[in-house]
């Protein structure tokens, strides 16, 4: 087990040298798209450029990890992304506030499909196409802010805000005086759980 030099290190710097104090970010996305840095325009590459700096200064944006390559072989790569570490993280964050589950759940498999498609080199595919349609419609929505915390090598989503949030802090307080039918959480419970009652009840005889 052998642990990288720092030396090999371009774009983050090692923990002990980073700020003794947070910083905080607010990154704006429209239909999926990162487009502003604490309320500034900007275009993707100065965005980027700019978030690298950002996260970089506070140890964000190292990987070190083994990969299996397109021939099988595996290979241990090390990587700096500070950027694009953080805009996933803050993208996805963003998702959870204005999709429904379903949805959220299923583009979990889709980005793992997409990302082995890119991976070997098959951008053009008819399936990447056929993706893309399905990751155009799921960010109609995908719009709003979020806002990220920096300190000691993490980047933590510390708020977030839509125009279409479709979470309702009323609904999902889970205390008495939220305004959810309990009454009607009773019969979804015994409904829900039924196939597997009557499971459990056959299995021990």
């Amino acid at each position: 087990m052998t642990e990288p030099t720092e030396e090999i290190y371009l774009m983050t710097k090692a923990i002990a040298d980073t700020p003794d104090e947070p910083e905080y970010v607010d990154i704006g996305f429209e239909k999926g798209i990162p487009v502003s840095l604490n309320g500034v325009m900007l275009d993707p590459v100065t965005l980027v450029e700019r978030l690298n700096e950002i996260a970089g200064n506070h140890g964000v944006g190292r990987l070190d990890m083994v990969e299996n390559r397109v021939v099988g072989i595996k290979s241990r790569e090390i990587y700096e992304a500070p950027a694009l570490l953080v805009l996933i993280d803050a993208h996805r964050d963003l998702e959870s506030l204005t999709q429904t589950a379903d949805v959220t759940h299923y583009k979990n498999t889709v980005e793992e499909i997409y990302s082995q498609l890119i991976y070997r080199g098959l951008w053009y595919s008819p399936l990447k196409e056929a993706l893309d349609a399905f990751i155009v419609k799921t960010q109609e929505r995908v719009t709003g802010m979020v806002r990220v915390k920096f300190f000691k090598g993490n980047a933590n989503v510390a708020g977030r805000k839509s125009d279409y949030s479709i979470y309702d802090a009323e609904l999902a307080t889970y205390g008495m005086e939220d305004q959810f039918d309990h009454k009607a959480a009773e019969g979804f419970i015994y409904i829900w759980g039924l196939p597997t009652k009557v499971w459990a009840q056959k299995m021990r005889g």
